[in-house]
């Protein structure tokens, strides 16, 4: 892979960029080099609690300048499948935060409070709002036989003080009180990347998806037919790749370090 072939570069955020409001060391550096170079990035993330808004706001309190058309997230691509796959009758409950609900009211579905007998789909997110009567709705809900969507499949979420269980681990619960498994629309599924570079107009040969996950954001370029960084600064470690058969195009310790060696080869 040459690093100076380029042109789209998908952004995993979590792990990646930053911890918490902690953004790792050169993520700036690497952005205005993307820029300087020629080159675009969009940010990919699995995380459906938040809208782009919050992003913008949490980016610019890092000091990273941000618009909401640079981020690509889980609830958009949702909204882009549900559009294709489902009807206006459709009614959907919502194991998420109160922020993913308005994204798919301002997007014109219909949502219900409860399990109730209208409702068609369940769609879980990452909910950092979680509640036990959620789950329990959910399960009433499954057992009926609604349809099953889920966001993203991460089993955790990288925090400070380590992980919170992410929507993968949520649905697992799910899975193991109902025999159901869920339809996962975000990474590792190659959507999101395909959409982000219907957006960019850029091809295959041009993109490049930087992760932490091998299993959701490598996963997905794979899917999508384009190249892969993984860097090591989240969840993934060298012991973890060899744990799947997918494999990252190439892997370094930390933005930093991939920054550098995009440096080198600049012409």
């Amino acid at each position: 892979m040459n690093l100076t072939d380029k042109k789209l570069f998908l952004l995993d955020m979590d792990g990646t960029l930053y911890l918490d409001e902690q953004l790792f060391p050169r993520v700036g550096d690497f952005l205005r080099h993307i820029r300087a170079a020629g080159g675009r990035y969009l940010y990919l993330t699995n995380n459906s609690s938040r809208g782009a808004e919050t992003y913008v706001e949490k980016m610019e309190r890092m000091g990273i300048p941000a618009e909401p058309e640079d981020f690509f997230t889980s609830v958009d691509a949702a909204i882009r499948y549900l559009r294709r796959h489902k009807t206006a009758d459709d009614r959907y409950y919502v194991c998420g935060t109160e922020s993913f609900k308005r994204q798919l009211r301002a997007a014109e579905f219909r949502l219900a409070d409860g399990p109730e007998e209208t409702v068609t789909t369940l769609l879980c997110g990452f909910d950092t709002e979680l509640t036990f009567q959620k789950l329990e709705d959910a399960c009433i809900l499954l057992n009926r036989g609604a349809d099953f969507i889920a966001t993203n499949p991460d089993w955790v979420c990288p925090t400070w003080y380590g992980y919170a269980p992410d929507c993968g681990s949520v649905c697992e619960m799910l899975t193991r009180a109902t025999g159901r498994r869920p339809e996962v629309i975000g990474k590792p599924q190659p959507l999101m990347a395909l959409l982000a570079m219907e957006k960019a107009g850029c091809s295959r040969a041009e993109t490049v998806l930087v992760g932490d996950r091998v299993y959701t954001d490598i996963a997905c370029g794979v899917n999508a037919g384009i190249d892969t960084v993984l860097v090591l600064s989240g969840e993934s470690t060298l012991e973890t790749v060899e744990q799947f058969d997918v494999k990252p195009t190439a892997i370094y310790p930390d933005i930093a370090a991939l920054l550098a060696a995009m440096e080198e080869t600049v012409p």
